[in-house]
């Protein structure tokens, strides 16, 4: 299952890591995850979220406000019943470990970019493989998985591709048009739209879209730290300035949360 960054042949357990018969070696770190990025493939010191953002994500996550967004996504998983799955850009592994729970017979893998994310993603569910990689470089072999999720992260569609077995598919999540409006009303002056669907352009030949719906409710943050967590956790955290993210720390804020789920099969 596991391959090497580095030459891409097939890595075995080893002590205390992993190896490939070319001899490169992977050792598990303390908290039990691997780290299968090489220096080569990096770029820069420490990619990926930092401490503050992964703890930021974290708050908001356990504090609950996401909620209904993880329970239908693991029920969706359970749904399609995978033999083994891969978490793309699983951050530190809220969403990850509800999607696990719904699938306890499953072969489950956890990748990020970010060391830091991985560290606190393996706490949550030891029972999985956590991988430090690149989602441009994922280090499983072909045909591997029968489910992919990618939750508010970016995506590699030809990794995706490679990586699904026929008949499996990429478990999409991510927001719409009407996703935090009123946030990003408060913190720019023009509120720009997008597309809901254009990621769909993206799809490689081999691929169809296969089921799409959209999960919406009104949250409401009440607290300062849930307000700046939120601004943490989203790009809108660095592009606002910083007065308009100090006017929305200090007053309660409802908020429109609108998530579009999308089933994306292998043919």
């Amino acid at each position: 299952m596991l391959t090497c960054p580095i030459c891409l042949q097939a890595l075995s357990a080893v002590d205390n890591g992993v190896a490939c018969p070319a001899n490169h070696r992977f050792d598990r770190a303390r908290q039990g995850y691997l780290n299968l990025l090489p220096v080569q493939h990096k770029n820069s010191r420490d990619p990926g979220d930092n401490a503050a953002m992964v703890e930021a994500r974290r708050r908001f996550l356990d504090g609950g406000h996401y909620a209904p967004l993880a329970k239908r996504l693991a029920e969706l998983a359970a749904g399609y019943a995978p033999a083994r799955w891969l978490d793309i850009g699983c951050g530190e592994g809220y969403y990850t470990t509800q999607i696990a729970d719904a699938l306890p017979r499953a072969e489950g893998y956890a990748l990020d970019i970010s060391r830091e994310a991985i560290k606190r993603g393996c706490k949550r569910a030891p029972q999985l493989e956590w991988l430090v990689a690149s989602m441009a470089r994922v280090p499983l072999s072909d045909a591997s998985c029968q489910l992919l999720a990618s939750v508010f992260s970016p995506l590699d569609w030809q990794e995706a591709r490679r990586l699904l077995a026929p008949g499996g598919g990429l478990l999409r999540m991510g927001p719409t048009r009407d996703h935090l409006l009123e946030l990003r009303g408060k913190l720019y002056d023009q509120v720009r739209d997008y597309d809901d669907q254009k990621h769909l352009e993206l799809i490689p030949p081999g691929m169809q879209l296969a089921h799409s719906e959209t999960l919406t409710f009104n949250l409401q943050l009440t607290s300062n730290e849930a307000r700046a967590d939120l601004l943490a956790m989203t790009p809108h955290g660095w592009r606002a300035s910083a007065e308009r993210r100090a006017a929305v720390i200090a007053e309660p804020l409802e908020v429109t949360v609108a998530i579009r789920y999308d089933w994306i099969e292998k043919l």
